[in-house]
């Protein structure tokens, strides 16, 4: 016995209610990992920082944001680092589910100790890291004394 067209709409209903169901959960799930360059707030790069018994030294990952987009300014004893990672717009063709990468502007700030030779300061970029030598004033030189024992 076949169905009338009326009652085959409701014999499809359930599957169909699945069907959003299953859609609305997929949609969901990837909500939560994808990250659109609008709702991206913030791109903070990572820094290292280190000191030898010359200088200090800072290392800032800055990939895809290039050499002249980098901003550095010492002032006040505050050593200064902007930049823009600009988002390049996606194939359309693609159908994005993860974006990952971060973009946008970013500001970063660093007091420096008065122990800095402020004017010879060194900035390096290279490979996608910025690495700036922050040497240390002759007096603020750690110097290692040998002891004699009696």
């Amino acid at each position: 016995m076949l169905a009338k067209r009326g009652e085959l709409s409701s014999i499809f209903k359930p599957f169909e209610e699945l069907h959003r169901e299953i859609d609305k959960l997929f949609d969901d799930a990837f909500k939560g990992l994808s990250i659109r360059p609008e709702d991206r707030e913030n791109f903070i790069p990572a820094v290292d920082v280190y000191e030898t018994d010359d200088a200090i030294f800072l290392e800032m990952e800055v990939p895809g944001i290039k050499k002249g987009d980098l901003k550095i300014k010492l002032e006040d004893g505050v050593l200064s680092i902007t930049g823009e990672k600009k988002y390049e717009k996606k194939e359309k063709s693609r159908n994005y589910h993860l974006i990952e990468r971060g973009y946008g502007s970013f500001n970063r700030a660093f007091r420096l100790p008065d122990s800095i030779d402020t004017t010879k300061v060194k900035a390096n970029y290279d490979n996608g890291v910025l690495k700036i030598e922050l040497p240390k004033k002759e007096e603020a030189k750690k110097e290692a004394v040998e002891i004699k024992i009696d």
